[in-house]
C-alpha cells in the first residue's frame, strides 16, 4: 500500500481542498482558495468556508472530521475491506486515514472524492443476485477467503456505510444499492423493508424509488447519484460531529439542526414525520447516521429517508431520544415538536395519520 502524504478533496470536478495529517494523526483540512471564492461549505459547523487550516479532534472519528469519515465504510464494508486487505497481504490496523480515503477515491457516498484514488469498480453489471447472497452467508458465517468474490464484494459494496451486507448495481439506467440477509436477519428481510418502505411512502415520507429484486432482494436507488451529477450528502453525524455507534442526540437537535440548515419548515415538518414513523414501528436503531441533508445549488435540504426497518436499537431504546425518553410517548413527541416551534395541531395530525398507518403492523425486528 503506498504512502499518502496529502489527499486532495475534489467535488463535480472542483477541487474542494486538502487534507493531511498532524505529528499527532489528526485530520488537518484547508480549502483551496478558488473553492472559497465559488464554493459552499462541506460542512457549515466544523469547516466554515474560510481560509484558515482545521485540524480535527480525537473522538469520536479516530481524528477524522465527519464529514470525511461519511465517506469511509462501516459495518458491512469493513469487513469487506479488512478481508480483501489481508488477501493482498496487507494489514488494515496499519492504514493512516489518508490511505483509506484513497482506497475510497471516487467511489464514496455523496459527491466528495480523494485522489490520488486508489479505488476499484466494477465494468461488467450483470449479477446474479442468488449466488452473491449465497457467497456473503460463507463469508459472515465462516472464515471463508475466495479471493473472487472478495475482490467483486469489495468492488461493489467496500464503500456504503451501514451493518447489512449490500452491493451497488446498474439496472435500467439507475444506480441501486442492493440489500442482502444479514446473520440474524429473518429470511424474508427484503420482502419486510420493501413493504416498510411503501408504508413510508403512505405515511408521506419522502423516499427514493426502492424495488424488490428477483422477488426478495430490497434495492433503493442512490439518491446521492443524478444523471447531472453527484450530490453532496451528509449524515447528521457527520454534520455534528456526533458519534453514531451510541445515543448521541435527541430528535429536537435534529429538528433544530434542520431548521438551521434548510430554513425550511417544511423540511422540518418532513423530519418530524420521520421521527413519528420510527416511534410508530419502533425502529429504535435511529442513530445520527441514519439522518442525512444534501447540498444543492449551494442550499441544504433534508435528504429522502432511508434503513426504516423495526430493529431493537441501543439497549432495546431509541438511540435518538425524543424529549430525551428513549421510549417516548405521544406527549414526548408534542413537547418536541411545540420546542421546535411546530404547529400543534399539524404535528398532532401527523402522529394520528402515521400511527393510523401503522396500528396493524406486525414487528419484525431486524437485530
Amino acid at each position: 500500500m503506498n504512502e499518502v502524504q496529502v489527499i486532495e478533496v475534489f467535488m463535480n470536478g472542483a477541487k474542494v481542498g486538502r487534507i493531511a495529517l498532524t505529528p499527532q494523526a489528526l485530520c488537518a483540512f484547508e480549502y483551496d482558495p478558488a473553492y472559497i471564492a465559488s464554493g459552499a461549505s462541506v460542512s457549515p459547523f466544523h469547516l466554515p468556508l474560510k481560509s484558515e487550516v482545521f485540524v480535527a479532534k480525537r473522538t469520536p472519528f479516530r481524528g477524522g472530521f465527519g464529514v470525511f469519515d461519511d465517506s469511509l465504510p462501516d459495518g458491512w464494508g469493513n469487513l469487506i475491506l479488512d478481508r480483501y486487505l489481508q488477501s493482498k497481504g496487507i494489514v488494515p490496523a496499519k492504514l493512516t486515514l489518508l490511505q483509506r480515503l484513497a482506497l475510497v477515491g471516487a467511489t464514496g457516498r455523496g459527491a466528495l472524492e480523494y485522489r490520488p484514488d486508489f479505488s476499484e469498480s466494477v465494468i461488467d453489471d450483470i449479477i446474479n443476485f442468488d449466488h452473491w447472497a449465497a457467497e456473503v452467508e460463507k463469508i459472515l458465517t465462516t472464515d471463508y477467503d475466495g479471493r473472487e468474490s472478495l475482490d467483486v464484494l469489495y468492488k461493489r459494496g467496500g464503500s456504503p456505510g451501514g451493518a447489512r451486507p449490500k452491493v451497488f448495481v446498474h439496472v435500467d439506467g439507475k444506480e441501486w444499492l442492493v440489500k442482502f440477509k444479514a446473520t440474524a436477519d429473518p429470511e424474508n428481510i427484503g420482502q419486510i423493508e420493501y413493504q416498510y418502505a411503501l408504508l413510508a411512502q403512505k405515511c408521506g415520507i419522502n423516499m427514493p424509488e426502492t424495488r424488490l429484486f428477483e422477488g426478495k432482494y430490497f434495492g433503493v436507488e442512490r439518491f446521492d447519484r443524478t444523471h447531472a451529477g453527484k450530490i453532496h450528502t451528509v449524515s447528521a453525524a457527520g454534520l455534528l460531529n456526533a458519534d453514531y455507534r451510541i445515543p448521541s442526540l435527541d430528535y429536537l437537535e435534529l429538528l433544530k439542526l434542520c431548521h438551521i440548515l434548510t430554513k425550511n419548515m417544511e423540511d422540518v415538518y418532513d423530519l418530524f414525520r420521520l421521527m413519528a414513523f420510527n416511534v410508530a414501528i419502533k425502529n429504535r436503531d435511529d442513530h445520527a447516521k441514519n439522518f442525512s441533508f444534501q447540498l444543492v445549488n449551494k442550499e441544504w435540504k433534508l435528504s429522502p429517508a432511508y434503513d426504516l426497518l423495526p430493529s431493537d436499537g441501543f439497549n432495546g431504546f431509541h438511540t435518538t431520544t425524543v424529549n430525551n425518553n428513549g421510549e417516548p410517548t405521544h406527549n414526548d413527541m408534542m413537547i418536541v415538536a411545540e420546542k421546535a416551534g411546530l404547529n400543534k395541531q399539524r404535528a398532532s395530525e401527523i402522529i394520528r395519520k402515521t400511527n393510523e398507518l401503522t396500528k396493524n403492523l406486525k414487528t419484525n425486528k431486524r437485530k
